[in-house]
């Protein structure tokens, strides 16, 4: 019965001069993604487009739509002539399949985008409940709580027929904002933050900070577990994950460093390294997982202290949300059981009793300069490892690191 995905664009009909820009990457978005059906067809008619089935089960198609950035709604339709009496046939089609032997109490909406058919939409729906209630015995119609929704879009190049609507992402089409650099953790927060940067219309490259071995390479499978979840969302499915071993300039921080600053000062490494990658990949922001009052180094004070080193705009999409906000979304994009895996990252060993709140930045700058740090930031970014992770090909890290060993070389960028 089914034949039609109907796509709606929802914050995209407010552009006007780069609307068809937009438009466009969706479309190619949506092309790439479902690349493995073969039998599909693509239709773009202004505001709308249809992917036309030809037969392929639509049941896997929306799992991947609901993942594609810039989408408002989309769903499931039949197409028919735009005259009364194949309306009312198939309307009638789909309402049986739609109720089969449950009794169900229903209700029309008709959209007339047609202006030249010869009924009004209050006519057209008035016409189509009539032949409904006179061939489907039993049938109840119920204007404020139906059941289900018999939907009629009346259109020039045909009638479209539904009864569900599947909401879409929304925001605004993947990698059509600019390529940004989100710092990745392993904990729950980071990872959702790249998702939402996702959604609203960023390209995504990934950094992550590396300190065996008080780290493990599980804490980095860890880290390639969450980016390969959310990959499905970006605009040419795959992410570059940046690798920094830290453990030389974070051991130095703490060997020299007063207790309550260390926090700070590591941090403010962790940025001047990201500050300095993204540039090299043209990067226009950084992104990260931070949350105001979470944590000692997300204090407002906090933040603006260790903020101070980079250059570039630092965006945090999670600043005001609740930790129960954050788990939801976690949980919703199934990323979730993967951050409570216990594997601890380089934010969160050797973690001070009393690490400082409100640090000044002349006492952050005079403690930092206890440490020869420059020549460290070089060697970390000169070992720095890239990997390109791709949307249903699992990276196995541990073999790689193996490999890697016995090659005794690495995959610099």
């Amino acid at each position: 019965m089914e034949d039609h995905i109907l796509i709606r664009y929802g914050e995209l009909s407010l552009k006007k001069s780069n609307r068809k820009q937009f438009t466009m990457r969706i479309e190619n978005h949506i092309k790439r993604a479902l690349k493995d059906f073969k039998a599909l067809t693509f239709e773009a008619r202004g505001m709308r487009f249809y992917i036309i089935l030809n037969n392929e089960d639509s049941l896997p198609i929306v799992e991947i739509l609901k993942k594609i950035p810039g989408i408002y709604s989309f769903s499931i339709v039949s197409r028919c002539q735009s005259n009364l009496e194949d309306i009312c046939k198939l309307a009638h089609q789909l309402v049986l399949e739609q109720i089969k032997d449950k009794v169900q109490t229903f209700k029309i909406e008709t959209h007339r985008a047609d202006k030249n058919f010869p009924l009004t939409s209050l006519e057209i729906t008035k016409e189509v409940g009539r032949y409904l209630f006179k061939t489907i015995p039993g049938l109840i119609a119920d204007v404020h709580h139906p059941d289900f929704t018999l939907s009629l879009d009346v259109r020039v190049e045909g009638t479209f027929i539904y009864t569900k609507t599947y909401l879409g992402l929304g925001g605004f089409p993947a990698g059509s904002i600019g390529k940004t650099m989100l710092m990745i953790s392993g904990g729950i927060d980071s990872v959702v933050a790249g998702y939402m940067a996702i959604k609203k219309g960023m390209t995504i490259e990934a950094i992550h900070f590396s300190s065996p071995p008080y780290t493990s390479d599980m804490a980095v499978q860890k880290v390639i577990d969450l980016l390969e979840t959310i990959c499905p969302y970006t605009e040419y499915l795959n992410i570059n994950l940046y690798i920094v071993p830290f453990t030389p300039l974070q051991k130095a921080i703490y060997d020299n460093v007063r207790d309550d600053y260390v926090i700070t000062i590591m941090r403010r490494m962790m940025y001047r390294i990201s500050n300095i990658i993204a540039k090299k990949i043209n990067a226009l922001a950084i992104i990260n997982g931070e949350n105001i009052g979470q944590v000692a180094s997300q204090t407002l004070e906090s933040m603006a202290t260790i903020e101070e080193v980079v250059d570039i705009p630092v965006i945090r999409p999670l600043a005001t949300y609740d930790k129960q906000e954050i788990v939801n979304i976690a949980t919703k994009i199934n990323t979730y059981p993967i951050s409570i895996l216990p594997y601890e990252d380089c934010c969160t060993v050797f973690v001070p009793k009393h690490p400082q709140i409100k640090p000044k930045l002349s006492s952050t700058i005079q403690e930092e300069n206890k440490i020869a740090y420059l020549p460290l930031i070089d060697e970390a970014i000169n070992n720095t490892q890239r990997i390109t992770l791709k949307n249903k090909q699992h990276f196995n890290y541990l073999e790689y690191s193996i490999n890697m060993l016995n090659k005794n070389t690495s995959e610099l960028f």
